[in-house]
């Protein structure tokens, strides 16, 4: 406990620092397997990154919706009122229950199609990816609860613990000679323990209890999200499936390791953004939280766009290093794909999801996945992978410049909550930068 006491203390900070451990280790164990003296083949890169793909497209559209919608929903529902901080509330059990049921319907849709899905009819695969799906997702409750129970130093804690475990058994396969089915083995190994500390933080801090009415009520809000996050996130699975298709499992690698975006802009985008959302029911007015947002953001922005533009100018070279001459590409990809620090850098999402106007966020999710959609099927025939990675970068800029309309019509103006002239200095030195460096300096497989 008294490590925890050095820990620094901030929810915001806190779920930022999580996300970045987790996306971190993920980067790592992909050094790991392309670097290692006994690193596995491009095929069995491939196998592993196909896993992935299969496992979040089943179920990141319901877990992400419904984490949202507990976030608002916490501390003002109608079925249990305000939580007291010493209660044990019925509402994590209540979650639990449904992520559980929602993760056997997925299990059931993945092994109906399954060779519809991969083509492969590998059991084997399928039994691990399974085991998998059925306990990843309620483990995502628990740097939530910490969350919502104000204990961020508990947050990090987890993180440093549990990730770092992921990546020993996940990685050591490719030290150690094995294949890729023992990093498998790995995975459902720590994903295993995390699913066990859950029970236990259920049994600590959850009555157990089920709740029709919350029930339905946390299904009206979290069902225009599931279905918001369904069309919007669903874009990068279908972008995968796509280079799949058409340029098969080896070529799946190369984009993934290249699709990234900038390792810490999403991850401190959406940590900053769920952890602004139960400032909302905390009864603070809707100025203050406003400007709190404008100025936590700015706090963003002057720490992720230098970071970006230096990607941008270093990946060309560092990534054949990292990897190995075989990812080349995918510096271009990424390069693209760091682009999206400039809408990530906005937030009209986190404020209709706080005022409870999911169904606005639905709409705007719908257009992105349809100019998401057609653009990639028409520039990856002109342009290859970058092309799809284009029409990612055009539908997110759309998505976030309608629901920045909608606000306006709400007579929230973006003045109070996008520092407006930094975003647009900032934005014009990022495109310029990747010209210049992807179009004049480094032009191979433009």
């Amino acid at each position: 406990m008294s490590f925890l006491k050095k820990i620094p203390s901030g929810n915001v900070s806190a779920l930022q620092y999580f996300r970045l451990m987790r996306y971190g280790t993920m980067i790592l164990i992909g050094v790991v397997f392309t670097n290692a003296p006994n690193s596995f083949s491009l095929s069995e890169i491939g196998t592993y990154e196909a896993f992935m793909l299969i496992a979040g497209a089943a179920s990141f559209f319901w877990v992400n919706g419904l984490i949202q919608s507990l976030l608002p929903l916490y501390n003002s529902s109608k079925a249990f009122g305000k939580i007291k901080p010493e209660t044990k509330s019925p509402v994590f059990f209540n979650i639990f229950i449904l992520i559980l049921l929602l993760g056997f319907l997925s299990i059931i849709f993945l092994f109906i199609f399954k060779e519809n899905i991969s083509g492969e009819a590998d059991n084997k695969f399928f039994g691990f990816l399974a085991l998998y799906v059925f306990l990843v997702n309620p483990s995502h409750l628990v740097e939530n609860i910490y969350l919502l129970k104000n204990k961020p130093r508990h947050i990090i804690l987890y993180g440093l613990i549990s990730f770092f475990i992921q990546f020993v058994v996940v990685a050591s396969p490719a030290v150690l000679g094995y294949g890729v089915y023992e990093s498998f083995a790995g995975l459902i190994f720590v994903t295993a323990i995390r699913f066990i500390w859950l029970v236990f933080l259920l049994y600590k801090y959850s009555s157990f209890i089920i709740s029709i009415p919350f029930i339905k009520e946390y299904l009206h809000l979290g069902f225009p999200l599931v279905l918001s996050t369904l069309l919007s996130g669903s874009a990068q699975y279908f972008d995968a499936f796509l280079v799949k298709e058409t340029y098969g499992k080896n070529y799946l690698a190369v984009f993934q390791y290249g699709a990234r975006e900038l390792p810490l802009a999403l991850i401190m985008a959406s940590a900053f953004s769920n952890a602004m959302l139960p400032v909302f029911s905390q009864g603070k007015s809707l100025f203050e939280t406003l400007n709190l947002i404008r100025k936590k953001s700015l706090f963003l922005m002057h720490f992720l766009f230098p970071l970006t533009i230096l990607l941008i100018a270093i990946s060309n070279i560092v990534y054949p290093i990292i990897y190995n001459s075989e990812f080349t590409e995918s510096a271009k990809i990424f390069n693209i794909y760091l682009l999206l620090v400039i809408s990530r850098m906005v937030f009209p999402q986190t404020i209709l999801i706080g005022l409870k106007k999911t169904k606005t966020i639905l709409w705007a999710s719908l257009y992105e996945i349809l100019i998401n959609v057609s653009l990639s099927i028409i520039f990856i025939y002109y342009f290859g992978m970058i092309g799809v990675a284009y029409a990612t970068i055009i539908a997110y800029f759309f998505e976030k410049a309608f629901l920045i309309q909608i606000l306006k019509r709400e007579k929230i103006y973006p003045g109070t909550y996008i520092p407006i002239k930094p975003v647009f200095l900032y934005s014009t030195l990022t495109i310029i930068v990747y010209l210049v460096f992807d179009y004049m300096i480094f032009t191979d497989f433009i």
